[in-house]
């Protein structure tokens, strides 16, 4: 459930913070006060995509926070722990500035947009103002169907089949249609792998053989330079060691009659240490390394080809084992093509494959079809369309899509005696209100949203629709947190509570404000939206008998 909505320079609105309850609220007033960009400034929260313009003039950027509550237990509460987010709450934040970059936050961690709308699932599912002008479209109507039955994921299995079985037809037909050139080009690979699998590289083999060879190629250099520092301390005729120990003796001698030369004393002894520990390691050293230049002529053969072999592929030699792979999937998948068996047998089980879990789909498609077609008939008896059908219609598609094995078309007979047919077809701007907020309102009992929004789906609707309307929201407020942007008096007097969204100018700049609304308050905005500018006291009777009866 939506707790706490805080606006900041969004649009109109200067800086807004509410609290919400539960049941069923209507957000009402004047057109242009600022209704739905509630609506728009909770979507960007939800991980809408934003630009500059959304940043209030004047302003330096604008801001939104949502905080929902965390059921224990809850899918969110799972979804929360697994991205290491704090689970006490869920309060998602999201920052616009002037230049347009956007920034989010998952309980004052960084998020993505992507998080954003993943955890959107969870928790708010908005209905917007023209959502029923969608289900014109085909795949609007399989997505509702698909969301409907739970079947989202399943449904992007079936895609993911569809294109792999369609891979393996392709790759079979592109096999046949050149069996020449693919044998030339094999040929080529198997000379290029079998080249590279000869040269044995090893990328951290190479580092060792460049190591070595930079060693025994300076060999000379080296000796020579710690020979040279071993016989300045220790092995010439001005060897410097045997004069620092007499000297360091004498010092750690004079400590005795001066304590206070202690200290530089025992400095020089550490250097001295330091300068005999060095003269054994340049022993040592010298003792190792040795010249070999056989050795020195096998690195130089053996950096040689690898260089050459680099440099005939264009790469660099580190490159060579990434390239001898990819050759090497290049020579498989040329290797099974020259095998029309093979690929023929891939593609039947890709094919297979595709239609396993595409039935699996269609089974649970024409389970919800018909279940969805009876609640949205009984939907419409309700909105005055007595008589009327609704039905999903399944038409079977033989050869498959990546949509699965049927196509998806939402029928409808507005009156009795009438047959079926498309929806674009038949119904008026009216009609499809109708039938589109009862798809809404059927559907969303379905979403695990713990939150409903619906910003002005009754346009087109009035009167005693209004009135059935108004209760069907009422009705799935019981069950969740709904919200309802309306301009209809019908349905706003059947919420649980109310409030009044109004535009106010204040030294020069325009604002956008909310009251929330009293059962006398409630009286007087219920009786603006029947009665207009004048509101008499019959206007005010009636609101307040509108009242009663919700």
């Amino acid at each position: 459930m939506l707790l706490r909505l805080i606006v900041r320079d969004f649009v109109i609105v200067d800086r807004i913070e509410l609290e919400f309850g539960g049941g069923f609220g209507a957000l009402t007033g004047e057109t242009g006060a600022g209704k739905s960009i509630l609506v728009d400034a909770l979507s960007l929260a939800l991980g809408e995509r934003a630009d500059a313009t959304v940043v209030r003039s004047g302003a330096e950027r604008a801001e939104i926070s949502a905080e929902f509550d965390v059921a224990p237990g809850s899918a969110l509460e799972s979804w929360l722990r697994a991205g290491d987010f704090d689970t006490d709450a869920c309060l998602l934040r999201r920052v616009i500035d002037s230049a347009g970059r956007s920034r989010a936050y998952v309980n004052g961690a960084a998020a993505t947009l992507g998080q954003l709308r993943e955890v959107a699932d969870f928790l708010a599912d908005i209905h917007g103002q023209n959502a029923h002008h969608s289900l014109l479209r085909g795949d609007a109507q399989r997505e509702l169907l698909d969301t409907h039955a739970g079947a989202q994921t399943l449904a992007r299995e079936v895609a993911a089949a569809w294109t792999a079985w369609r891979a393996a037809r392709e790759a079979r037909a592109e096999a046949e249609k050149d069996v020449e050139a693919a044998a030339r080009e094999r040929e080529l690979l198997e000379w290029q792998v079998g080249e590279l699998a000869a040269l044995g590289f090893d990328a951290a083999g190479w580092q060792e053989t460049e190591q070595e060879h930079r060693r025994l190629g300076n060999a000379n250099a080296l000796l020579e330079g710690a020979g040279m520092a071993l016989a300045a301390l220790e092995e010439g005729e001005a060897a410097s060691l045997p004069m620092l120990q007499h000297a360091g003796a004498k010092l750690a001698e004079l400590t005795s009659f001066d304590p206070a030369l202690g200290e530089a004393a025992q400095l020089f002894e550490g250097a001295l240490i330091q300068l005999e520990e060095s003269a054994l390691a340049l022993r040592r050293y010298q003792d190792r390394l040795e010249l070999d230049p056989a050795r020195l002529a096998e690195l130089d053969s053996r950096i040689d080809a690898v260089t050459q072999m680099a440099r005939k592929h264009r790469v660099a030699p580190e490159e060579l084992p990434a390239l001898l792979e990819s050759l090497q999937g290049r020579l498989a998948e040329l290797t099974l093509r020259a095998d029309p068996a093979a690929l023929a047998e891939r593609e039947r089980k890709a094919e297979s494959a595709f239609r396993e879990v595409a039935k699996k789909l269609s089974a649970l498609r024409a389970k919800t079809a018909k279940a969805l077609s009876a609640a949205v008939t009984a939907g419409m008896q309700e909105l005055a369309m007595a008589g009327g059908r609704f039905e999903v219609a399944l038409t079977p598609l033989p050869a498959g899509a990546a949509s699965g094995l049927e196509n998806i078309e939402f029928l409808v007979s507005a009156n009795a005696g009438q047959p079926l047919r498309g929806l674009a077809k038949v119904a008026s701007g009216g009609e499809l209100s109708r039938i589109g907020l009862a798809l809404q309102v059927i559907a969303s009992q379905a979403n695990a949203a713990g939150t409903l929004i619906f910003d002005e789906v009754d346009v087109g609707i009035g009167g005693r629709v209004a009135e059935i309307v108004g209760r069907m929201l009422r009705e799935l407020g019981r069950s969740r947190q709904v919200l309802c942007v309306t301009h209809l008096p019908q349905v706003a007097a059947q919420a649980d509570w109310q409030w009044s969204i109004a535009k106010e100018t204040r030294k020069g700049a325009t604002t956008s404000t909310v009251s929330v609304l009293d059962r006398e308050a409630r009286i007087g905005e219920i009786a603006r939206m029947l009665g207009g500018e004048k509101i008499t006291e019959t206007t005010r009777r009636h609101a307040a008998e509108m009242l009663g009866q919700a």
